[in-house]
């Protein structure tokens, strides 16, 4: 257990260090797009006098340096500033948007978790029959599409029957019935952003381990297959399992960029993608920060749970 300890402390201080360098990369990289807050509110037409009244205003006439070293002082004490662009809390202006995020990443994986182990375990047990070729095939096909083309074949095909909404506008007085319609096309198209990859890695593990002596003399002693893919098999091939899944659950919360944008998704990426083009510096820290920490939380959740499933892989790194 104190070994275990060890390693949570150390991915935690990696993971610090991965934000930190996070925060810096996303500071230099809107600081060197063409233009400034001031100009893309402004315009084209805005004085030279003009334009430096609204930096000094929104304190953009400050070194590069001491408005990093400020945003960063306020996140350590919790407080995330304000938009420069209006004025309001970022905490204010993020909650509302993370909450839809979550919301349609929880829905995608309502749907693509289960999907991805049950036709995995199937395509396994049945391996190289024609119904793991038409999986494979499918998989693969799933694979190969970017999500921006998935989302608009389905807004074309659903949309276009009538069936659901092609703008997935949620508002806070919707219920939840409501919520999982208007949001239905964005989590399928999310689900099959990552299905394909939770499903062929299913399949790869369970393959394996039904390579093992173990497995061939249960089938010798007259085991029933899905007995011992149920008892035997999905046991021992949870530690992959577990880490691919928590990867593609990571990846729901911060890959919705696309898809958000695409159905018009009031979410984080959304937010995101409206701030850069107002070149709103503050608030594109403050949510890819929240990405960046979605994403380090889940993959130390998926180390700790494929340590504690299966130690020989504790034991092969600290050989290795």
């Amino acid at each position: 257990m104190t070994q275990i300890l060890r390693m949570i402390v150390r991915r935690v201080g990696m993971g610090v260090a991965t934000l930190f360098f996070v925060s810096i990369l996303t500071f230099v990289s809107v600081e060197i797009l063409p233009g400034d807050l001031a100009q893309a509110t402004l315009g084209q037409s805005a004085t030279p006098e003009a334009l430096a009244e609204f930096r000094k205003e929104v304190g953009l006439d400050q070194p590069a340096f001491t408005r990093y070293v400020s945003w960063v002082n306020g996140m350590l004490h919790g407080d995330l500033g304000r938009s420069l662009a209006n004025g309001k809390q970022i905490s204010g202006l993020i909650q509302v948007r993370l909450k839809n995020t979550l919301f349609l990443g929880m829905y995608a994986a309502s749907i693509a978790v289960p999907l991805s182990l049950i036709f995995g375990i199937f395509a396994a047990l049945y391996r190289d029959s024609a119904s793991d070729k038409v999986i494979n095939a499918t998989a693969l096909t799933a694979i190969s599409l970017p999500e921006f083309f998935v989302s608009y074949i389905l807004v074309v095909i659903f949309s276009g029957l009538g069936w659901f909404p092609a703008l997935a506008s949620i508002r806070p007085d919707m219920n939840f019935s409501e919520r999982l319609y208007v949001a239905f096309l964005p989590a399928l198209a999310l689900t099959f952003a990552v299905t394909a990859h939770m499903l062929r890695m299913t399949r790869a593990a369970i393959v394996n381990i039904l390579s093992y002596p173990y497995i061939e003399m249960a089938r010798l002693k007259g085991v029933r297959p899905w007995r011992i893919i149920v008892a035997h098999a999905v046991p021992n091939a949870i530690s992959p399992i577990v880490n691919v899944v928590a990867l593609n659950l990571a990846y729901l919360l911060t890959g919705v960029v696309v898809v958000e944008v695409v159905f018009g998704y009031p979410g984080l990426g959304q937010l995101m993608v409206d701030a850069v083009t107002r070149r709103d510096v503050t608030v594109v820290q403050s949510v890819t920060i929240i990405f960046a920490s979605a994403y380090v939380l889940l993959n130390l959740a998926a180390d700790i749970i494929s340590t504690v499933s299966n130690p020989r892989i504790f034991h092969a790194r600290r050989n290795a």
